[in-house]
């Protein structure tokens, strides 16, 4: 099941703004060098191993650019690529080819990247019951196919925006003056406004922890920067009455201890914030 955000709607926007920042007025190199009636092929290329994403939105680019051109899809969204694997042919007018052609790439690159971590990484906790999440550590723009390609990689979204769900983190709670206070207010806010939206809160440590449990009325409790002891600790005083995520600071090499301290969560900035891009080529033939 698709997430959510992943409307027509806001699919075609980004589209939209992809192209108006790319192409603006014209794609005058195209336009000038290749006559108009020229038509031609090009395959995708495949340069690395991983988990390959972005294939569907790369049809939904050729296809919003110019509905003439046809593409065929080797791959499927969330299919493990090796180097020298064909992913797409397209076909028809050729301008229009080269002219998507960058924005295909970006997105392929960028999201195949992001889906081949993430599917690493939660191949490293599978023995355990935690899940591996994103957060909005996003490039400015770009955060649904981001998150899209997290969602392919096997993880889980977290919130999309700040709309959609409330996070009381440690200057929420700082600033309201404590931990009840930021939880009471929240409450009273979401209920005048009319708003249903799940909530967590941070804590940095076991008295936050309890603070939380003597309040209430929260879904998630963040388990901020913590060592795995205090970690364990704080797992077994909620003990399964509130759903747990670890965050901060915490690595590939240090992924799986953190799982085996009993959380149901574990986010990483780093899904998304710090990935290398899979090496994808469009070529003619």
């Amino acid at each position: 099941m698709k997430p959510s955000y992943l409307t027509d709607q806001a699919i075609q926007d980004f589209i939209q703004s992809a192209f108006a920042e790319d192409i603006g007025p014209g794609d005058y190199s195209s336009l000038a060098a290749i006559p108009e009636d020229k038509t031609g092929k090009a395959r995708l290329l495949i340069k690395g191993d991983g988990i390959l994403a972005g294939v569907e939105m790369a049809e939904k680019i050729f296809k919003a650019y110019d509905p003439r051109l046809d593409v065929e899809l080797l791959k499927k969204d969330g299919d493990e690529v090796k180097f020298g694997d064909i992913g797409i042919i397209v076909s028809g007018p050729s301008a229009s080819i080269l002219s998507a052609e960058r924005l295909v790439l970006n997105c392929m690159q960028r999201m195949s990247g992001i889906a081949t971590l993430t599917h690493r990484l939660t191949q490293k906790i599978v023995h355990t019951k935690a899940r591996l999440m994103d957060t909005r550590k996003t490039t400015p723009n770009f955060r649904i196919m981001e998150k899209w390609a997290v969602h392919i990689g096997g993880g889980v979204n977290h919130r999309f925006a700040l709309y959609d769900m409330v996070m009381l983190k440690d200057n929420h709670v700082d600033f309201a003056g404590g931990i009840r206070q930021a939880i009471e207010r929240t409450h009273e806010y979401l209920k005048s406004h009319h708003l249903d939206l799940k909530i967590e809160v941070e804590t940095r440590n076991l008295q936050e922890v309890k603070e939380v449990l003597e309040t209430g009325g929260v879904d998630y409790i963040m388990l901020d920067n913590m060592d795995y002891e205090t970690m364990r600790e704080a797992v077994a005083l909620i003990d399964g009455r509130i759903q747990t995520e670890a965050s901060g600071g915490i690595t590939e090499e240090t992924l799986a201890d953190v799982a085996e301290c009993g959380v149901d969560f574990i986010s990483m900035g780093a899904l998304t914030h710090s990935v290398n891009s899979m090496d994808i080529s469009l070529k003619a033939f």
